[in-house]
């Protein structure tokens, strides 16, 4: 039977010209095709986060630059006490300009930890987007399935409620005593009542899709299939894994906690400040130049708190990258067998759900006929609903397992790159 494809057809096309807003006041937009959908979603609250990282590493790398601003000094001496020196006329008066010169390239030592701190955001910039793209892709199929799921849902509804017409006229023939009709009826009751549970799920997959979209008006209905466009297999080169952008995230924070260590071994190196002034002599109505260097001693701070902290940093972010290889290595292992298992699962449900039809099909021409009882009528009903969602979860199963390859390939799961 193809009566869950003719539904679901019709359902999707009803679905891309139905739907209110919350409030009901305008017509709720489909959501576009998956890859258009990506493409509008730069201004989504996620990707938001992701290019706000970016530009506070960049904003931390320009400050690194910056050298120790200078002070000016203002101060008097020899005045306001007694005598010779009760007023104003023995008052030495200096002007002086006091500049902090960084040793032990401290300032070079800071760019270099803050060019690695922007390459470090912007690795996780990306590996961010790609997962962002992976999500909005489940959410995407999740949307269609639920969809989809109400069409099988209603199939099944249509079919008792067809079931339960013959068997109320068995039942008035005297074929049939009535205990069979009150089976029937029990059986669309349960198939109605999973219909509406079905339809909250298909609320609650279009607001994920919605939220993840960054849309406040959430869509209802879809313009394209993503699971039709995977039906067929991609074709797929090899993967690096040591090129996923979760790796190379993992690598750039280990560079960036490495800079940061040297950071704060530099910090501990006294910095020298040098001071040149100008004193005018009251008393002697005479201007002389002042200048020295002050030279801080490192008794108390050597900064090795903040050096051991930098270094357990480092430590962390080293375990961290080995452990992202680690992951690459097996994602791509793993996904690659996934995909392989998927596809065939994908198969395997095809041909059991074209069993599962027949089988119905044959079930009911015996039962209008009265050569078999109702009991095998529903279950050959229940093999087919059972069938058909054996269909759709692994049409889900194999969206996942596509996404994820896709992921560690560094494209979206139609194959365009995540820049």
């Amino acid at each position: 039977m193809d009566g869950f494809n003719r539904r679901w057809r019709a359902y999707a096309l009803a679905g891309t010209l139905a739907g209110f807003s919350l409030a009901g006041s305008a017509w709720a937009e489909p959501a576009p095709p998956f890859a258009q959908l990506l493409r509008q979603t730069g201004d989504s609250p996620r990707i938001a986060v992701l290019n706000a990282e970016i530009a506070q590493a960049e904003g931390l790398a320009e400050q690194a630059r910056a050298r120790p601003n200078p002070t000016i000094t203002v101060y008097g001496e020899n005045f306001g006490g007694t005598s010779p020196y009760g007023g104003f006329g023995r008052t030495e008066t200096t002007l002086q300009y006091n500049q902090p010169f960084e040793l032990g390239g401290k300032r070079s030592a800071r760019m270099a930890a803050g060019r690695a701190g922007v390459t470090a955001a912007e690795a996780r910039g990306l590996a961010g987007r790609q997962a962002y793209a992976y999500e909005l892709a489940r959410a995407y199929a999740a949307a269609e399935i639920a969809d989809r799921r109400i069409g099988l849902a209603e199939d099944e509804v249509e079919e008792a409620t067809a079931d339960l017409k013959v068997a109320r006229a068995l039942v008035g023939a005297g074929k049939e005593a009535r205990l069979r009709q009150l089976q029937a009826e029990t059986e669309l009751n349960t198939l109605t009542a999973e219909l509406e549970g079905v339809k909250a799920g298909r609320t609650a997959a279009f607001a994920r899709l919605s939220a993840l979209a960054g849309v406040e008006m959430p869509y209802t209905s879809l313009s394209a299939s993503l699971l039709d466009r995977l039906a067929a297999q991609p074709a797929s080169g090899p993967i690096d894994p040591l090129q996923s952008a979760g790796f190379r995230a993992a690598e750039a924070e280990r560079e960036a906690a490495s800079r940061r260590v040297t950071v704060e071994r530099k910090r501990a190196i006294p910095d020298v400040t040098a001071q040149i002034g100008v004193r005018r002599l009251e008393a002697d109505n005479a201007t002389a130049l002042v200048a020295g260097v002050s030279l801080p001693l490192h008794i108390f701070d050597r900064n090795k708190g903040n050096i051991a902290a930098a270094q357990a940093e480092l430590r962390g972010a080293e375990a961290r990258a080995a452990s992202a290889r680690l992951e690459a290595l097996a994602g791509v292992q793993s996904g690659q067998a996934l995909v392989a298992a998927a596809d065939r699962r994908a198969q395997a449900a095809a041909r059991t759900m074209a069993t599962a039809e027949e089988t119905y099909r044959l079930a009911r021409i015996a039962y209008e006929a009265g050569k078999s009882p109702l009991i095998e009528l529903l279950a050959a009903r229940h093999g087919l609903g059972v069938a058909r969602g054996v269909v759709l979860d692994a049409a889900a199963a194999r969206l996942d397992a596509r996404a994820s390859l896709a992921r560690l390939s560094g494209l979206t799961i139609t194959g365009e790159p995540v820049q």
